[in-house]
């Protein structure tokens, strides 16, 4: 009994996970979302190997400095940032050194990627925050964490 707790335990040391966040979905002021919170959260399942939040070229320099300085890569996008973090999530599904894709997101245009990285045997982890999270997002991710505001 104890071996399969000390298997189980050093399977999730070995996990890489890819965190991809929708800024402009749910980085605002009024949900004020503890992203210290969310990362503690997630290490509870792996190694964040991948961490980046995609931004709208109407971010502002303030909030794109503070995202580095919290460990995030912004990506700026001049077209629609969904499309983006789909693609790079996509990446990552097929990337082999990655084995949970995490999305933090409310937007329900992101269940196609969940769906197709657990048809190719990657773990999913949505974050999502309310008003607004999709229940479909909900029941499709493997695991749920709420984010809280501050």
């Amino acid at each position: 009994m104890l071996e399969k707790i000390r298997s189980l335990l050093e399977k999730k040391d070995n996990r890489n996970i890819a965190l991809l966040i929708d800024g402009p979905n749910v980085i605002r002021r009024e949900m004020n979302i503890d992203l210290d919170f969310v990362r503690k959260q997630l290490q509870k399942h792996g190694s964040i190997k991948v961490s980046k939040i995609y931004l709208d070229q109407y971010a502002s320099d303030k909030l794109i400095e503070a995202m580095v300085n919290q460990g995030y890569q912004p990506i700026i996008t001049t077209g629609d940032v969904d499309v983006t973090m789909a693609c790079e999530a996509m990446e990552q599904v097929f990337n082999p050194a990655i084995h949970t894709i995490a999305l933090m997101t409310r937007d329900i245009d992101f269940r196609p990627v969940l769906v197709k990285a657990k048809e190719l045997g990657k773990e999913t982890i949505i974050i999502g925050a309310e008003p607004g999270f999709s229940v479909a997002l909900r029941n499709t991710a493997d695991i749920v964490i709420m984010a809280p505001s501050k």
